[in-house]
């Protein structure tokens, strides 16, 4: 069943489902969606008033999820186009070659190519080969430090995501986003200890966010970087 109520200048939808439990539960999820779980004996006007009390952290929750939308502007991959690897700016060379192959030399991403129009997918596959390579490097300490709270993913896979930069499955499997390896390391840390901390707490929680600043004490700082680095 769903519901939709407007606060100021926005709407919320939500989603409502009826269990025998005694509370009434509101989440928001990674995709920005409002579930609603209510006992069976709640009115729809009851969720709705609900709903439009607990609207103000609904929309904050949500902002929140926003900010891992990544935002990186279109590139023509043409020489002299800034590329970000790492957080660092990096100038694009495009050499016309017999064999093809991408090198960091200096400031400089260098890609080699019998046709420069292949530049695009060059690049896209140099990034995808770099961030398996990284993000299981970076990860591998924060896991082995999350082991203390009995969780452990059960894959890091990369998968491209339009609006998220990581997340979580219900069998444990964290999902990052391989457009991520244009961040600095700091911020891609976060990500992975954000997912991790889900592993132990599911919703955005006091808790939740409590065992986040314990294992990232600043990670508000990466967490902004991110937004104004990708943007």
């Amino acid at each position: 069943m769903k519901g939709v109520i407007d606060f100021g200048s926005k709407r919320i939808e939500y989603l409502i489902s009826y269990s025998s439990r005694k509370s009434l539960g509101i989440t928001v999820t990674p995709d920005n969606e409002v579930l609603v779980k209510a006992p069976s004996n709640v009115t729809e006007e009851k969720i709705e008033k609900i709903v439009r009390k607990k609207a103000p952290w609904i929309l904050k929750q949500q902002s929140f999820f926003l900010s891992f939308e990544p935002r990186t502007p279109k590139r023509r991959y043409i020489s002299g186009e800034t590329h970000l690897y790492l957080g660092r700016q990096y100038r694009l060379k495009i050499i016309h070659a017999k064999d093809e192959s991408i090198t960091l030399k200096g400031r400089f991403i260098e890609v080699s190519t019998t046709d420069k129009t292949n530049a695009k997918n060059l690049m896209k596959n140099w990034y995808l080969k770099n961030a398996r390579k990284k993000f299981r490097e970076f990860a591998n300490p924060i896991i082995e430090r999350f082991k203390k709270y009995q969780v452990e993913p059960s894959s890091i896979v990369l998968r491209e995501m339009p609006t998220r930069w990581g997340s979580c499955t219900p069998k444990n499997k964290i999902i990052l986003n391989p457009e991520l390896i244009k961040a600095p390391i700091g911020c891609i840390e976060y990500v992975i200890t954000h997912e991790l901390c889900h592993l132990v707490h599911h919703s955005h929680t006091q808790k939740f966010l409590d065992l986040q600043t314990k294992e990232m004490p600043n990670w508000e700082k990466w967490k902004m970087k991110l937004e104004t680095m990708m943007a």
